[in-house]
């Protein structure tokens, strides 16, 4: 059998003892080297979504990868692939070391410098027991062991005040409706208001949690508050001093506890960046950046995309921005924001509703809020963006529902609601054309009628003039009379008579359908009427 293995290594020389190495045992496929923790992990993702078969049976971590630390980075191994063996790289053989790598899930230590018997040795029994945990896994589906377990969204807001504490609670609320289960971690460590929003009084936190080196199922219980909507709100601590305790250490175990035991975790991560922040957005599946349609708040998001790039946190392709407070008069639009982080921009945009959320907010209610607000029906077609809501199919084409209290929205796929409005156009398309062709055919009816007035009293004038000079009369009036018409109009019955001391004329026009010169017959009479000019005998 053929043993893959892919190292993970940072240091140069490292690298070329290592590929050495792994080049001369047998029966070994030694893979490309990856430099550090963030490439490991999506090139292991993006095998694992191909087939848990396409998975290396070893992965070397060296002590010195980065960012993530390598023992932290070998837990989420362990928890993420359990069907790869993990060996760790290392020059401290102390028994500490030992023990923290076998507790964090390795199969194994290599000791610096390298040497090919102790490399061999711990590659083909990492191997073994790869090899015997996918036959454990065999009959069991790949996707279970092929990923993380519940989806991970981070929301951090590009500078305070723009938001990310009423989406991630939104978010968290829609997810919840649509029968998930789900758990909110309020990492805004100095400042977080997840409990004022939710009217929440507990006396645990995650600072409880950072001395704690092994965080299981019973840990988490007794950290973990069940709100009367059913999430599993996880609060930061009351005494904002207490936030240093909380390390990226802390946080890589606690998410990865969570996304183990819930389908959803959101985590709001306020606006200030620390190792603990940094953490939550690497490891994150989603990471939304809020952001204002102001000129701070975008150069603040910038600021804040450009930073994660530079610590190699997250890569700005990979970053939702979402713009809240957006309006269609405002001079900074989503695609403008889009230009300038170099993210990507949420199809869902929240409007600038406040009036809306100022009485569940200060009531710190904010799962009341109506199902008819617009801010609401906005973040809840985030979460169908997201796909954090269950995907259902309906009559009207694809879409995802996620009900509340107070009744259920439609979230589509794209664009919010603005599916269900055009469909709502599309039925009442017909209706609209024929109230304009009813509008258009009054308009013509009106202008036939003008038409035969005017008509009418040109000729009323010609026969009175034809009348003075004992002319002819009738002549005079049907020539005046259409003269006056349009070709269109043309066949109008034109007639002259005395009416005492007035010359009355009369013509009958024929009122078009649609266009002149369609005539079905309908007719409008026009009159008018001119003094005789003298007896006339």
């Amino acid at each position: 059998m053929t043993i893959r293995v892919l190292p993970a290594v940072g240091d140069i020389d490292a690298v070329r003892a290592l590929s050495s190495l792994l080049g001369q045992l047998p029966d070994t496929e030694p893979a490309q080297p990856v430099q550090d923790s963030t490439a490991l992990l999506d090139t292991l993702a993006r095998l694992a979504a191909e087939s848990l078969d396409e998975l290396p049976e070893v992965v070397l971590v060296h002590e010195r990868i980065g960012p993530v630390p390598a023992l932290d980075l070998i837990r989420d191994l362990a928890m993420r692939f359990p069907a790869v063996g993990v060996v760790l790289i290392t020059a401290d053989t102390s028994t500490g070391v030992l023990t923290a790598a076998m507790d964090s899930g390795a199969r194994g230590i290599v000791t610096l410098p390298l040497g090919y018997d102790p490399l061999a040795e711990r590659v083909q029994a990492a191997a073994a027991w790869s090899a015997g945990m996918r036959r454990h896994l065999g009959s069991t589906p790949a996707e279970l062991y092929s990923g993380p377990g519940g989806t991970v969204v981070t929301v951090t807001g590009a500078k305070g005040g723009v938001g990310a504490t009423v989406t991630a609670v939104q978010l968290a609320l829609a997810a919840r409706a649509s029968g998930r289960t789900v758990a909110l971690v309020d990492l805004d460590l100095q400042s977080g208001d997840v409990a004022s929003y939710l009217d929440v009084q507990f006396r645990r936190s995650i600072a409880d949690l950072a001395a704690i080196t092994d965080i299981n199922p019973r840990v988490l219980q007794d950290a973990v508050y069940t709100h009367d909507s059913g999430i599993g709100l996880l609060l930061a601590p009351a005494e904002g001093e207490r936030g240093e305790e909380v390390s990226d250490r802390v946080a890589r175990q606690v998410i990865g506890a969570l996304r183990s035991r819930n389908d959803v975790v959101i985590v709001d991560c306020g606006a200030q960046m620390n190792s603990a922040t940094a953490a939550a957005v690497e490891i994150a599946d989603q990471a939304l950046l809020l952001v204002t349609p102001d000129v701070v708040a975008v150069r603040a998001a910038k600021r804040m995309v450009r930073m994660w790039d530079r610590l190699q946190i997250r890569k700005a392709e990979e970053t939702l921005t979402v713009v809240n407070r957006h309006s269609r008069g405002t001079e900074i639009q989503p695609s403008l924001v889009e230009r300038i982080t170099g993210t990507r921009v949420a199809h869902a945009a929240v409007p600038a509703s406040f009036k809306e959320l100022q009485s569940v907010v200060d009531a710190g209610r904010l799962q009341d809020l109506d199902a008819r607000s617009t801010v609401k029906q906005a973040l809840w077609a985030l979460a169908g963006e997201l796909e954090l809501v269950t995907v259902q199919e309906g009559g009207g084409g694809r879409r995802r529902r996620a009900s509340s209290d107070r009744g259920s929205l439609t979230l589509w796929r794209k664009g919010g609601d603005r599916g269900a409005v055009t469909l709502e156009f599309a039925g009442m398309f017909p209706l609209v054309l024929v109230v304009m062709a009813l509008l258009w055919e009054c308009v013509l009816y009106g202008y036939t009628y003008s038409l035969a007035g005017n008509a009418a009293d040109e000729a009323a004038r010609a026969a009175t003039a034809a009348q003075a000079v004992h002319g002819d009369v009738a002549g005079a009036c049907r020539s005046a009379g259409a003269a006056h018409l349009p070709a269109a109009w043309s066949g109008a019955d034109i007639s002259c008579g005395e009416d005492g001391p007035v010359m009355k004329a009369t013509v009958q026009a024929k009122v078009p359908l649609f266009f002149p010169g369609v005539n079905p017959g309908w007719r409008v009479v026009g009159s008018a009427g001119a003094a005789l000019e003298g007896d006339g005998r």
